[in-house]
């Protein structure tokens, strides 16, 4: 991927001048930076959402091929329990690791780059590390209940919820014979 375009906003947050490295194998540099986060940084039912705070804590490496970041991003998913709805937000931490390559260096067509401008775009490798890591159907707890599949009760807050028995409507017919054959004096001719 191409970074030559200037972008502006969350996304320029993500973008790393790589110029004191200078294509000196061996060389480095520690980055710690509050990014904004991009939009759609997530799945359906959880992500991080756009422009909240991103930590990141890298470490930038000069080797032959180009730039090898790796490092962490600390990030605050919200989304809401796949079993009871409420909401969930927690702090969450993902490791990021990536080779950019510098221009000719690269093994594959789609390999990330250092631009021309000797710039790293961040926001492909965060967005992978966080959305591969992220969790289909989120729990706001490992042992959430969910929701009572009758009225939409949350069993989490009423434990003790209950319908009485449950009577599948097609033997319903039955329950009134069944009343009929344990009073010895009804007249079972009228059943």
């Amino acid at each position: 991927m191409n970074t030559n375009h200037r972008r502006s906003g969350a996304s320029r947050d993500l973008i790393f001048e790589t110029h004191d490295l200078r294509r000196r194998a061996g060389q480095m540099m520690q980055v710690q930076r509050d990014a904004r986060a991009p939009q759609d940084l997530g799945l359906d039912m959880i992500g991080v959402p756009e422009d909240s705070p991103v930590g990141l804590d890298l470490r930038l490496e000069s080797v032959i091929e180009g730039i090898l970041v790796t490092g962490t991003a600390e990030v605050t998913l919200t989304g809401e329990c796949s079993r009871c709805l409420e909401p969930i937000e927690e702090k969450s931490s993902f490791d990021l690791q990536e080779l950019y390559y510098y221009p000719g260096h690269e093994p594959e067509e789609d390999a990330n780059r250092v631009s021309d401008e000797e710039e790293i775009d961040l926001e492909p490798v965060l967005r992978e590390a966080v959305v591969l890591n992220l969790k289909f159907s989120p729990l706001c707890r490992w042992d959430c209940a969910g929701l009572c599949p009758e009225c939409g009760a949350n069993l989490n807050t009423h434990p003790d919820h209950d319908h009485g028995e449950r009577i599948d409507p097609r033997w319903s017919g039955l329950k009134d014979l069944g009343a009929v054959l344990a009073d010895p004096d009804s007249d079972r001719s009228q059943a």
